[in-house]
């Protein structure tokens, strides 16, 4: 398995809306693969490791968008200057949450694998998220239910 390249560079904070973000240089970005219009990396920022992706933004570099808590984390703030090592994220985002075995049972009882495998991804994540971090059974059966009528009346 080959090794992903790592890349290191300093950036200069900046808001964007609500948003805190950095614009990655662009010899960095054109040496990394896009997907659906994304660069998916993984990395830290002064220190502090994150998952995200890059995103494209007409006629500029790829922003990279840093949350607030992150934000407080490194003690940095806009106009100032973080540091960032970041390299490919080649993971399937798809494995991330695995589809519950009851939550499959289910859909292919019903019928309705091929519906959720239509959701967009990030409502697939949010829903396999959540059902994931479930506690009880019974929580779990009720939510499972639910999904499978909103895909019902969909």
């Amino acid at each position: 398995m080959l090794k992903n390249t790592t890349y290191i560079f300093k950036a200069t904070i900046y808001k964007t809306g609500i948003n805190f973000a950095v614009d990655v240089p662009v010899d960095i970005t054109s040496a990394l693969t896009v997907a659906k219009g994304y660069i998916r990396i993984k990395g830290t920022v002064n220190g502090f490791l994150f998952t995200k992706s890059l995103v494209p933004v007409k006629g500029g570099p790829y922003r990279l968008f840093i949350n607030t808590i992150t934000i407080k984390d490194i003690r940095k703030m806009v106009g100032e200057l973080a540091a960032f090592v970041i390299e490919q994220d080649s993971t399937d985002p798809e494995s991330e949450f695995p589809i519950p075995e009851l939550l499959m049972q289910q859909l292919k009882q019903k019928h309705l694998f091929d519906d959720f495998v239509a959701l967009p991804f990030y409502r697939r994540k949010e829903i396999l998220r959540y059902l994931t971090n479930i506690k009880t059974n019974e929580t779990l059966v009720k939510n499972v239910e639910r999904v499978i009528s909103q895909l019902r009346t969909k």
